[in-house]
């Protein structure tokens, strides 16, 4: 019967809102790569090969960072404007950039948009989610404007005043949304003990990397005392993980010449306190990356993994599924029912689901890498790892490989950033074969694990 239905209406398709999402991701990916092929997207007037134009595309609406060709001297004005334009598009995420289209074209916002909007943002519920999208357009105008200015103020000092606000807009734009997009060759090396520089950029890319759940309700709030649990959540462990990996890069680095060894004691701070807290979310570097020891090549593959909070602009399995991790199995060391933190229990739901998230980014990563492995067989294990999870993370640090991948490389990391974009269960949900929920439940039967 439900054939018969759909020959009736021929024309009617229906999509879950996870296909939706990644069509729309998709659309905007061919969007980007046809205008980065055009060419007067690029200063030698010569369009960007297929392959490469998809690469960027695809980078910038994922908001990760990576590139095959350097952004200041590669692209001309209309294409570094182009990028800016993914970046913040991809940013928000296509659906709050479409609803926001209607709201501006005076469109009524129906049930069907306003569940897109729901699944795009990870929101709890359907209640508030206009008003929390005009809060995000707003908080995110603000933090860019902010930094913007701070940073052209700064930049003034050594480039012109036209350049040093350009520098400061797309520098901005480039942190807040967690992207990484530099228009220095070296990123910001240049500024390696800058204060200005380094609070400024790492401010812009916290702020966006907690989310916007978090800071709208810090705003509403006003009380740390009161704030939900999933702000409490965010913010302890991203202080923890922050002060953490500040303190391992600096002592891992301390005696690195290529790193931090050449530098001022207070160089080496900042450079270590940059260098730990942009590897979750943001592809900035202010120290050489492919000169950095392994161990710590390994330990930033590990904060690239957890990544950002839910509802950001950064990716990975989020820092709330990597607190549900560790607290699940301090219950089950401790031979706890309950997961509980902050006089909360975690249902088990969120328990089930944040295993899904980080299985199934786990296989995603394993089977990239593993084909990485067979196209780039003269790179060496640790840069391909590397670049996977980078690009997993949507945070777009490279150890240097990702100038060197062969075309076939370059096609398999596009494809990473993507899921890392959309999230490794969404992506996952979609490509699955869905039935309905069956009635039936089979006997219990226990197996040896562990």
């Amino acid at each position: 019967m439900s054939f018969l239905k759909n020959i009736k209406r021929p024309g009617i398709v229906k999509l879950h809102p996870a296909h939706i999402l990644l069509l729309g991701f998709l659309a905007l990916i061919i969007i980007g790569t046809l205008l980065f092929m055009i060419p007067a997207a690029t200063k030698d007037r010569h369009h960007l090969s297929l392959i490469d134009a998809l690469f960027e595309a695809t980078s910038a609406v994922c908001v990760t960072g990576l590139a095959v060709v350097d952004t200041g001297t590669t692209f001309t004005l209309f294409g570094q404007i182009v990028l800016l334009a993914l970046i913040q598009v991809g940013g928000w995420g296509f659906m709050t950039s479409g609803i926001l289209m209607f709201i501006v074209m005076g469109r009524r916002i129906g049930y069907k948009q306003r569940m897109l909007l729901q699944e795009s943002m990870n929101a709890f519920s359907l209640q508030g989610i206009i008003q929390l999208l005009k809060r995000v357009i707003v908080i995110t105008l603000i933090v860019e404007a902010v930094g913007a200015v701070a940073l052209a103020l700064r930049w003034s000092q050594e480039m012109s005043v036209g350049k040093a606000i350009y520098y400061g807009v797309f520098h901005s734009i480039s942190a807040f949304n967690n992207a990484g997009f530099g228009l220095e060759a070296d990123s910001l090396t240049k500024w390696v003990g800058d204060p200005t520089v380094n609070i400024v950029i790492t401010g812009l890319f916290i702020v966006g990397g907690i989310g916007f759940f978090v800071i709208a309700d810090l705003f509403e709030k006003k009380n740390l005392t009161k704030i939900s649990l999933h702000t409490k959540i965010v913010l302890a462990f991203t202080l923890l993980l922050n002060v953490g990996s500040t303190l391992l890069i600096f002592a891992l680095e301390y005696h690195n010449p290529a790193t931090l060894g050449s530098l001022s004691t207070a160089d080496k701070w900042w450079a270590a306190y940059f260098q730990g807290v942009v590897t979750r979310t943001a592809g900035f570097n202010s120290i050489d990356i492919s000169q950095m020891n392994l161990s710590s090549l390994v330990l930033m593959m590990g904060l690239m993994f957890i990544g950002a909070s839910s509802g950001s602009t950064g990716g990975g399995i989020k820092i709330t599924t990597f607190a549900i991790l560790i607290l699940t199995l301090w219950a089950v060391v401790t031979n706890k029912e309950d997961i509980n933190i902050f006089k909360r229990r975690i249902p088990s739901s969120l328990v089930f689901r944040a295993l899904s998230i980080a299985v199934s980014g786990v296989i995603f990563i394993f089977v990239i890498f593993f084909l990485l492995t067979i196209t780039e067989q003269g790179a060496e294990m640790h840069l391909i790892a590397f670049e996977t999870v980078s690009a997993f993370g949507t945070v777009g640090m490279s150890a240097g490989l990702t100038g060197d991948l062969s075309p076939w490389g370059k096609i398999l990391i596009t494809i990473m950033m993507f899921i890392g974009r959309v999230g490794p269960l969404t992506m996952a949900f979609a490509l699955a074969i869905h039935s309905k929920k069956a009635n039936l439940r089979y006997a219990e039967e226990k197996i040896l694990i562990g």
